[in-house]
């Protein structure tokens, strides 16, 4: 059995009729999801909005009444609404499935379309929003998300064959609708939004004409003609200046996109096209005349030929305009040949009697009857093909691993099709989940057969997150599905606060989505700061490690420094702790070490000797030599000292 923990809708039941099966996208305000129609056994896209959306009462209301208004568009580029429902309080439409990708994804692969694929797209955008347009919608949010580009008809693999079909009609509407607080908020992608949006948020038929220029912009250079680090920046710039021509960009663009851009682009919205209708009419002719352009540039290796004129009628019909009806009454219809049966009296006489001979002769009745046996079962057979012979089973290829379902589909004669895989906990990675058509169901033989893979259970390694913000570790557990949760900070010399200084589990750790990762943030330097004990008395030390606030442990090391001198200090001087942390006072050992005697004011020779027969090196300072009397001493009296020391006594005369 598949489970799928990231998304709770999967798999669920709408209305007792649509059965989720799968995610498509998300957006800012709703999800898209793929779904049977178990009631009329078709496929089809619902998009669900978000709790945050469905909990506004304006917004479900006119969300409704634009499904409404929507679902009366029927045109060939137009994504069909078929239903809209409610499930536990999120609102949702139901919606033409459209297999292939949007026009953001082909620009992503390509970068930029050449003019004649780019005006191809941008005629069957502008015939989807026309049609809008003539019945009072206005879309507001055209950008290249909003343009899906199905696959081809008849399978072909040229971007101009294919149809485009637009989505969304209605929906910003809704949302620009119940946002509408007096706050000036700008509801539209701000890459495509036209200045009269920006500066009075109010939007009619050219408004969606400059969003459609700005698309084609795109299509021709690979980028959008304005950015900015914020959204408000790139919106004023739109009012503020001209849209460049795309050649500026792309040198060698014919000339005419260029006007084409322009006119569809003026910030003032009087000096635009009045509506999608009338800029697919300056869409058609400029791609004509790129067309003719074209031929005349291309050598001729054979003779020309004439096959008849070319007619902006010849377009499809969703590439084409309405028939403006009026303007051609009056005008004659071509003259259909009448025919009479004694037009060509020899040949009907000539059959006549051919089948006359044929019914007098026994041979020829013989071959009359056999030639109508031989259709008789040139009928049967046909028949048998079409409604039997040419279908087969589809085999069972659930439970197979990739390479056997592949050679066991073409064993039985069919093509293996892979979709997107799924997360299974049950089922081993590379195994065969689902196929469409399932097992023992009659299709066409060499047809496809969908099959969908086990991705295995669905785990994410914890990332290397040590070292970053919360804020940027946040954003990357969330992009692997797994929660992260604060734990305990710690003070630090090296690393700032608000950095992870750990994380548990380990970096590298497999889990579900959805776990928690745990972050040990740094709270940075302590408050106090440990100062330089080394040299110092172990008794000076401690008085000023308590002053402090701070605890104080002794251990001893023997050493030849002075019994009772500190040696080592742990935490280092200049670290950064807490009030009532320990530090660690390593204090010399030293057996050989004693007092300084006090030989103040003794006789400098005595002095000398004094000191000379405990073992201690003594140098005198003074001009009298060891005449006069001891006035100074270093160390001072009582200071520990080791035999062999080097000190000094300093004689004075009285």
């Amino acid at each position: 059995m598949d489970t799928q923990v990231a998304d709770n809708l999967l798999g669920s039941l709408l209305d007792g009729r649509y059965r989720i099966r799968g995610r498509v996208a998300r957006g800012g305000m709703a999800t898209v999801y793929t779904a049977t129609d178990e009631r009329l056994e078709r496929t089809v896209a619902i998009k669900i909005i978000h709790t945050g959306r469905a909990t506004d009462p304006q917004f479900v209301e006119r969300f409704t009444d634009e499904a409404k208004t929507v679902a009366r568009l029927t045109h060939p580029n137009v994504v069909a609404v078929y239903d809209q429902g409610n499930h536990n309080g999120l609102p949702y439409l139901v919606m033409e499935y459209v297999r292939g990708r949007t026009l953001r994804d082909l620009l992503a692969e390509r970068r930029r379309l050449s003019p004649i694929e780019a005006l191809a797209v941008l005629e069957q955008m502008l015939s989807a929003i026309a049609t809008a347009h003539r019945a009072g919608l206005v879309h507001r949010d055209v950008k290249p998300e909003n343009v899906l580009i199905a696959e081809a008809p008849g399978g072909s693999a040229e971007l101009v064959d294919a149809v485009v079909k637009v989505a969304d009609f209605g929906l910003a509407r809704a949302v620009a609708a119940s946002a509408d607080d007096g706050s000036g908020q700008l509801m539209a992608t701000v890459a495509y939004v036209a200045p009269e949006l920006v500066t009075s948020g109010v939007a009619d038929p050219r408004s969606d004409v400059y969003a459609a220029g700005i698309v084609l912009f795109e299509m021709l250079t690979g980028r959008v003609p304005y950015d900015g680090d914020r959204p408000v920046d790139i919106a004023w710039q739109h009012v503020d200046r001209d849209v460049p021509p795309p050649s500026r960009f792309v040198p060698g663009l014919p000339p005419v996109t260029d006007d084409l851009v322009a006119r569809a682009t003026r910030r003032d919205p009087a000096l635009r096209p009045t509506d999608a209708g009338a800029m697919l009419a300056e869409v058609q002719q400029a791609r004509e005349v790129i067309i003719a352009a074209a031929a005349r540039a291309r050598p001729s290796a054979q003779p020309t030929m004439v096959v008849g004129q070319v007619r902006p009628s010849d377009r499809p019909s969703w590439a084409r305009l309405p028939s403006p009806g009026p303007a051609t009454r009056g005008r004659p219809a071509p003259q259909q040949q009448q025919q009479y049966p004694d037009e060509d009296p020899t040949l009907v006489e000539r059959a006549r009697d051919a089948y006359a001979r044929v019914k007098g002769s026994p041979r020829g009745r013989m071959a009359l009857t056999a030639s109508l046996v031989v259709l008789a079962l040139l009928v049967l057979v046909g028949g048998w093909w079409l409604g039997f012979g040419r279908y087969e089973a589809a085999p069972k290829l659930t439970g197979l691993d990739r390479a056997s379902a592949e050679a066991l589909a073409r064993k039985a004669g069919f093509t293996a099709h892979f979709e997107q895989g799924r997360f299974s906990e049950e089922i081993a990675k590379d195994t065969v989940l689902e196929q469409n058509p399932p097992p023992g169901e009659k299709v066409v033989k060499g047809s496809d057969i969908d099959l969908t893979l086990s991705l295995g259970p669905e785990r994410y390694q914890v990332p290397d997150i040590v070292g970053k913000t919360w804020e940027l570790a946040v954003v990357d557990l969330s992009a692997v599905k797994l929660q992260p949760v604060k734990g305990a900070g710690q003070y630090s010399d090296t690393v700032p606060a608000n950095t992870v200084i750990a994380v548990q589990p380990t970096v590298g750790t497999e889990l579900k989505p959805g776990d928690k990762v745990t972050l040990i943030l740094s709270k940075g330097k302590a408050p106090l700061t440990v100062p330089n004990l080394v040299g110092q008395d172990q008794g000076v030390a401690r008085t000023t490690l308590e002053g402090m606030g701070l605890k104080v442990a002794i251990t001893f090391q023997k050493s030849d420094k002075p019994n009772g001198q500190v040696i080592a200090q742990d935490p280092v001087d200049g670290s950064g702790v807490e009030k009532g942390q320990t530090i660690t006072l390593t204090v010399s050992e030293n057996q050989t070490s004693f007092a300084m005697p006090d030989v103040m004011n003794w006789g400098c020779g005595d002095a000398k000797r004094q000191l000379e027969s405990m073992n201690l090196g003594v140098q005198v300072d003074g001009q009298m030599g060891e005449s006069g009397w001891v006035r100074d001493m270093d160390p001072k009296p009582g200071t520990m000292v080791n035999q062999g020391q080097q000190v000094v006594i300093r004689c004075r005369v009285v």
